[in-house]
């Protein structure tokens, strides 16, 4: 718990300055103005008084009952000021001093000394490195921010100190209170995931924002996050890269990726609301903290402009809402109420000379209708425009029953009307596609909170004979596995794989063929070979021995060409799939967050278009719909426009079954089927090719690293 940094009743602020500027002394005078009621102790070694109270010589003499300490001394000093806080049973410690991991070797181990001291005598450590914290209902300011923030239910927490003071001042621009800002620097101690959990229990907190440059435990990461989604809203600003993308890939997944992409699978898990830019975070944030989710995406237009209206109509088309149809008896009674010249469609426009009340009859009428889940109202200023009184009226209407956010355009004309609309609490756009996506963000915050529970399927596989493959091959050295090997370990976690054998001579691969019957695919089996086709490695649709015999002979002549070193294990005879559409499955493991499993089309739609889409195993029948639907070809596979469609839970079926096969066996790194042929609904997906790569036993792993 972290009460006592919290809300604590004693602080002692080490390294306390009489200087005006330098950080000791701004931190004693926020605790001061502040208004913070308990007791403050200024530590200094020169002694004397600051802000009318006794400054004593070092820690140690202000005896025990401290609940935190407070601390911008040199970093080389801060270890001795944390074992007099241990000796004195302090519960919290805030450590400002910047000189730890941020600059080098030496200062890691100076960090890493900090927190072994704070660890072993249970002291949580804020920092090093940091802002400090704010808390504003408790008129707690431990930071050296320049502004203590109005009281309100956002909580803020970051990773950069200077973010902290820019949130700060978008949250008074905003007219936004705060319920606590925290900003977490090097995060020696407490992390993300500590302040996720606090936040999420924290009743005066209704909407948690929060920048992060990187993330301490991917696995805690994820289950705090997704405990607090469910409690309240969750908005984050992710920086920098994950490391899967920094690593050479040998699979389609691994390179498709890319370097972010398990950050955003672990925050689509978590239902995590991320803002790609800064005036994103507080936009979704000013949504959240003043307005209702949406039950729906069906979206209502007010405006007094065409123009503008039809900007917010093709926004909220382009985010894949929908742009609401009013009820006929309620567009007709609002028809009656506005000029004849106004349009009752959507957008609803009560034309440039609207008064406010054409705008709160327009508002009356699109909260009374059931088929409409939230309203936008926009505004230019016009000749007969007065932004002020609109403003007051539409805040004055609203019933709290769907959401409403505005975007009043324009420059000097509009502000007085902004000005109304943030002392209302009503949120504010400075464009309607910014108001557009952030109803977008609270639509699918809502869509995730409402999701079935999350009940993940077990199949019955053959688990034993996975782990002898696997084993076989990690006592060999090898790490890829090829096609056939590959296909055995698919067919026991319940894939459909054809007939097919190993032949190492012509004569062989016509003996199998006739065997499994005509006609066949020949590939070529190699470990040092990836891609088969670009070196004439495979052969499709062979129907007679004779054809089966020259494609033996050529397609080894082929590769002793193009790859003269490669050392070549046979010719993989397989039965000839039924045609089908090809798609990709895939699982990519990052080191943060673990399998990341992959589905696209293939063909151009994988190579071209990187038409892809990922989520973090292990994964519901649920989720993996949604995987299938959040692509671009999602029609494709539906069927559409007389196309037949094909087998959608086959191909989730798949994904759950790689999923299962991943979270098994965490050697497994990379996985790629490609293709999976999938037919019509009722028939089953075909495994037509496929590749998997384990990872290095430990010990080869740390040689590795060693050289």
């Amino acid at each position: 718990m972290l009460d006592t940094l919290f809300f604590p009743e004693s602080i002692a602020v080490v390294g306390a300055s009489r200087s005006p500027g330098k950080v000791g002394y701004d931190i004693l005078h926020n605790l001061v103005e502040g208004g913070f009621s308990g007791r403050i102790l200024p530590v200094n070694p020169a002694g004397g008084e600051m802000f009318g109270r006794e400054v004593l010589p070092d820690l140690a003499a202000c005896g025990p009952g401290i609940d935190l300490v407070v601390v911008a001394v040199p970093a080389a000093a801060v270890p001795g000021v944390a074992r007099q806080a241990a000796d004195l049973h302090v519960r919290s410690m805030i450590v400002i001093s910047a000189g730890f991991k941020e600059t080098g070797a030496e200062g890691r181990e100076l960090e890493l000394e900090l927190a072994r001291i704070c660890h072993h005598a249970s002291i949580r450590l804020l920092g090093p490195n940091c802002l400090g914290l704010i808390n504003p209902a408790g008129n707690l300011n431990a930071s050296f921010a320049a502004r203590m923030p109005r009281a309100g239910n956002i909580a803020v927490f970051s990773q950069s100190g200077a973010l902290c003071t820019a949130m700060l001042d978008m949250a008074e621009a905003r007219n936004l209170g705060l319920s606590k800002l925290v900003s977490i620097g090097n995060k020696a101690d407490i992390t993300e995931v500590d302040l996720l959990q606090a936040l999420a229990a924290d009743e005066s907190t209704g909407v948690i924002v929060g920048y992060l440059e990187d993330i301490s435990s991917g696995d805690a990461f994820v289950k705090a996050a997704e405990e607090a989604s469910n409690r309240k809203p969750v908005v984050l600003l992710k920086s920098g890269t994950t490391a899967a993308g920094q690593r050479a890939a040998a699979s389609h997944t691994g390179v498709l990726a890319g370097q972010d992409t398990a950050y955003g699978a672990a925050f689509k898990r978590a239902g995590i609301c991320r803002a790609d830019t800064f005036d994103a975070l507080f936009d979704y944030a000013t949504a959240f903290s003043m307005q209702p989710v949406p039950a729906g995406n069906r979206i209502l237009i007010i405006t007094n402009a065409g123009g503008p209206g039809t900007m917010a109509a093709d926004a909220v088309e382009k985010a894949g809402m929908r742009v609401a149809i009013l009820d006929r008896n309620i567009a007709t009674a609002l028809r009656a109420k506005l000029p004849a010249a106004a349009s009752v469609g959507n957008p609803v426009d009560v034309l440039g000379d609207a008064d406010p009340g054409r705008y709160v009859e327009a508002l009356l009428a699109a909260q009374k209708d059931a088929s409409v889940d939230a309203i936008i109202v926009l505004l230019t200023p016009q000749a007969m425009t007065r932004p002020a009184e609109t403003a007051q009226a539409i805040a004055g209407r609203i019933d709290g029953t769907k959401p409403v956010l505005a975007s009043f355009m324009g420059g000097r004309d509009v502000l007085p009307g902004r000005r109304e609309l943030a002392a209302a609490g009503l949120p504010d756009y400075e464009s309607p596609e910014r108001a557009v996506a952030a109803l977008k963000a609270m639509y699918q915050y809502g869509v995730w909170r409402r999701r079935p529970p999350r009940l993940v399927t077990r199949f019955p596989v053959n688990r034993r004979r996975v782990e002898r493959i696997i084993s076989s091959r990690l006592r060999t050295g090898r790490l890829q596995i090829g096609e056939v090997k590959a296909k055995d370990i698919l067919r026991a976690y319940g894939f459909h794989v054809l007939d097919g054998h190993l032949a190492v001579t012509p004569e062989e691969a016509v003996e199998v063929a006739r065997f499994i019957g005509f006609p066949v695919a020949m590939k070529v089996v190699s470990p040092s070979i990836i891609h088969k086709t670009d070196l004439g490695g495979v052969r499709l649709n062979l129907a007679s021995a004779r054809e089966v015999e020259d494609a033996f002979d050529l397609m080894l002549l082929r590769i002793r060409k193009h790859a003269p070193d490669a050392e070549i294990e046979g010719i993989y005879v397989e039965k000839m799939a039924d045609s089908g559409l090809e798609v990709i499955i895939g699982m990519t493991r990052d080191p943060q967050f673990g399998p990341m499993l992959m589905f696209g089309l293939g063909g151009i739609f994988v190579e071209v278009m990187k038409d892809v889409t990922f989520h973090l195993a292990p994964i519901t029948a649920d989720e993996a719909v949604q995987m299938l639907r959040s692509t671009r070809s999602w029609e494709m596979l539906e069927g559409r426009r007389g196309r037949k469609g094909v087998d959608i839970g086959a191909i989730a079926g798949g994904l759950q079954r790689i999923s299962q096969l991943t979270t098994d066996f965490s050697r497994i790194i990379e996985l790629d089927i490609n293709p999976l042929i999938v037919g019509e609904p009722g028939s089953d997906p075909v495994v037509a090719d496929a590749r998997i790569t384990l990872a290095r036993p430990p010990e080869e792993q740390q040689a590795k690293g060693r050289m």
